[in-house]
């Protein structure tokens, strides 16, 4: 076979390296885009925020003395007024900053803060609040028992293995393997050390199970002392041996296993719902995680309007200093490197603004079709899906996929993901289309005013639905219910 050479032109796409930052910015959250930005910030020296708290940066004066950026507002408003009107002297031989049309306006994102110290509006700062953790709750006990040094040792060590929920999970026989052959522990003086540990507060701690949990919160509240013996009997039985009964809802055996009634049944349930089966959640503290909205959503002169919060969008703008420098010494090959760093600068500080343009699109597009679910709720939710925005904005489905992902919405009605306004669609008997998502709405409503005593089936709601004009099968109904995290008709039965 005879080797040759051959020269062909083709075409083919390639992602820049710009339009490849875009797409990553776009499908990054609000806490992902704020740790790619600290970092782009750390790399790059042309690229600043107006928004840090150390915006009052230096600059050069022409006499080689340093001066404070924060006398000038970024926006040349200050530069333009005379020494009159900013209220202080022009400084001799100061080099003027270039007004943000020299540098390029477009590489400014955002509106400053305002600058200064703070004034007696100011909100005051707040002093982080000192937490008890259950482990400290219940060695300060420990420290005014009367118990010997040895006892007070081994009730250590059992604090030492509760949960965070105040449970005892490793058995005794364990604990005791892991200390040393040389103390000499048995079993029963641990039996004795979780005895004096169940005594302490909060009531029902170091249980083994549920069931001992509460047990030990019944026997603290002295139930031997209330005027119904009966009641409290049933009580105390239903939790020491009967608490699978009640998960599933068997009243019938309860009642004859408790030889009790209704009534009866009915008074020892509401017992045992006055304990907390988790008693050491009260203690120690659980940081709480916050989502913060992308967009807003408010209603002006009777239509919803869709607004970028200013809170999450990073104010970034061209470093001056660099900036001068770089034009000063243009044909310098010791600034030759800032040039690839200005303009990898100014493709963040667009791909950014870019961004944050194409989420407000896309929120826009989303509160003009379901401005329904912003007046009546959920059960107004209409059918959308992917394409239908796309094809309005002149994006492609992935990019709108991208924007819908880890984007929120805030709203009167709570805080929303924007892919949650997208979803399948049921069919109706007028041949129009009802969204999942009403769908799920309906079903609450109706379990929520369901007769306790009876009752909905999954085949009794997916006939009151087609009642309604709303063919849903059976099995769709559970898979609804399923996902609304409400148990079957079985264990939603009470007395």
């Amino acid at each position: 076979m005879k080797q040759v050479l051959q020269l062909r032109m083709s075409q083919h796409l390639a992602l820049t390296p710009q339009l490849q930052q875009s797409i990553r910015l776009l499908q990054l959250s609000t806490l992902e885009l704020n740790q790619e930005i600290e970092q782009l910030l750390a790399d790059n020296p042309l690229l600043e925020r107006a928004d840090s708290p150390f915006d009052q940066s230096l600059r050069l004066a022409g006499d080689g003395s340093v001066q404070s950026a924060g006398d000038n507002s970024f926006d040349g408003t200050e530069e333009n007024r005379g020494p009159e009107e900013s209220g202080a002297p022009e400084a001799s031989g100061e080099v003027r900053e270039e007004s943000p049309s020299d540098l390029g306006q477009d590489m400014l994102m955002g509106e400053p803060r305002t600058r200064g110290a703070l004034d007696d509006d100011s909100e005051p700062q707040q002093l982080a609040t000192i937490t008890v953790t259950l482990r400290d709750h219940l060695l300060t006990q420990l420290s005014v028992t009367k118990a010997s040094r040895r006892d007070r040792a081994l009730v250590s060590v059992l604090i030492d293995a509760i949960d965070e929920d105040g449970y005892l999970r490793s058995p005794l026989e364990e604990i005791a393997e892991f200390l040393p052959e040389e103390l000499a522990v048995g079993v029963d003086e641990l039996n004795a050390a979780l005895s004096l540990l169940q005594s302490f507060d909060p009531p029902g701690v170091g249980a083994r199970s549920a069931s001992e949990c509460l047990c030990l919160q019944l026997r603290d509240a002295g139930i031997q002392d209330l005027s119904d013996t009966h009641t409290c009997q049933a009580a105390y039985t239903l939790a020491a041996k009967h608490l699978d009964l009640l998960a599933a809802r068997d009243f019938s055996k309860l009642k004859r296993a408790l030889k009790t009634d209704d009534a009866g049944l009915r008074a020892a349930h509401a017992l045992l719902l006055r304990c907390d089966p988790y008693p050491g959640r009260r203690f120690g503290h659980h940081a709480s995680n916050f989502i913060v909205a992308d967009v807003i959503v408010k209603k002006r002169k009777g239509v919803w309007h869709a607004t970028l919060n200013p809170e999450v969008m990073p104010q970034l703008r061209i470093n001056r200093v660099y900036a001068q420098i770089l034009r000063e010494h243009r044909g310098n090959e010791q600034v030759a490197s800032l040039s690839s760093r200005l303009q990898e600068a100014r493709w963040l500080i667009k791909n950014v603004q870019q961004r944050f343009e194409t989420i407000l699109r896309v929120a826009e597009a989303i509160v003009e079709r379901q401005r329904n679910f912003f007046t009546h709720g959920e059960v107004a939710m209409r059918p959308l899906v992917l394409r239908e925005i796309a094809d309005t904005l002149g994006l492609h489905e992935s990019t709108i996929s991208r924007v819908t992902t880890q984007k929120y919405m805030l709203t009167p009605l709570g805080t929303f993901e924007l892919k949650y306004f997208f979803g399948s669609h049921v069919a109706t008997e007028a041949g129009g289309a009802a969204s999942s998502t009403a769908i799920r709405a309906l079903i609450k409503q109706l379990i929520g005013a369901e007769d306790l005593k009876k009752p909905l089936s999954d085949s009794k709601i997916a006939a009151m639905l087609g009642e309604q004009g709303i063919v849903v099968a059976r099995r769709t109904i559970a898979k609804y219910r399923e996902a609304l995290r409400i148990p079957p008709v079985s264990l939603r039965k009470a007395l």
